[in-house]
């Protein structure tokens, strides 16, 4: 238990996929502009890395690592379908993406319109493939391990795109060089709050 506790925390502090990775950029920057949609993309977000990374997990557990297929039969002991990996799990991706979809626009048709194009391309944002990337790599033990380090993943992701997306309501009311406006102070306050998360590489987990 305290393994995975250990995992979803680093995931969200340590390993944040903004502030650590600069993943998932185009959606951080195009959506935060004000907080209800932000909330919004970074539930989506979270619902979609956790329910991915373990599936992912389990296609590449059973199906695309090295001899993941001798469950089958021993003569696919020898098999490696590794090179597949970057396809199905867009394809994985991809459904869950359109799953997410259906369920806003069915629930809340506001929350739809304000997203617009930004939430079907969930399916093409890099934190998420970067998440089963990431648990691909880093060659996790369990399903509960996947799970924790997606689910915090996606938490991170969620506390990222909230936190600038608040920070930016607020500057509207500040006087800020029109150089710097838009864009240029957001680029900037997201380097200022990657600096601030870094100091959670301190934590001894």
């Amino acid at each position: 238990m305290q393994e995975l506790f250990n995992i979803f925390i680093k995931s969200i502090f340590v390993d944040n996929m903004v502030f650590a990775y600069f993943l998932g950029m185009c959606s951080y920057l195009a959506v935060s502009k004000t907080v209800n949609t932000s909330v919004g993309l970074g539930i989506a977000v979270v619902f979609v890395l956790g329910i991915t990374v373990p599936v992912d997990y389990l296609l590449n557990e059973y199906v695309l690592k090295p001899g993941a297929m001798a469950w089958l039969d021993p003569s696919f002991a020898e098999m490696d379908l590794s090179f597949l990996s970057f396809i199905l799990f867009i394809a994985i991706i991809a459904s869950m993406v359109q799953l997410v979809e259906m369920i806003v626009e069915k629930f809340s048709p506001s929350l739809y319109s304000s997203l617009g194009i930004f939430l079907p391309l969930i399916a093409v944002n890099c934190a998420i493939l970067g998440g089963s990337l990431f648990m691909q790599e880093r060659e996790y033990q369990s399903l509960g391990q996947a799970t924790a380090f997606g689910i915090g993943s996606g938490i991170g992701w969620f506390l990222a795109i909230v936190g600038i997306a608040a920070i930016r309501e607020k500057i509207r009311y500040s006087h800020i060089p029109k150089p710097l406006r838009g864009l240029g102070i957001t680029f900037i306050l997201t380097g200022l709050m990657g600096i601030a998360f870094m100091s959670f590489l301190g934590i001894k987990l």
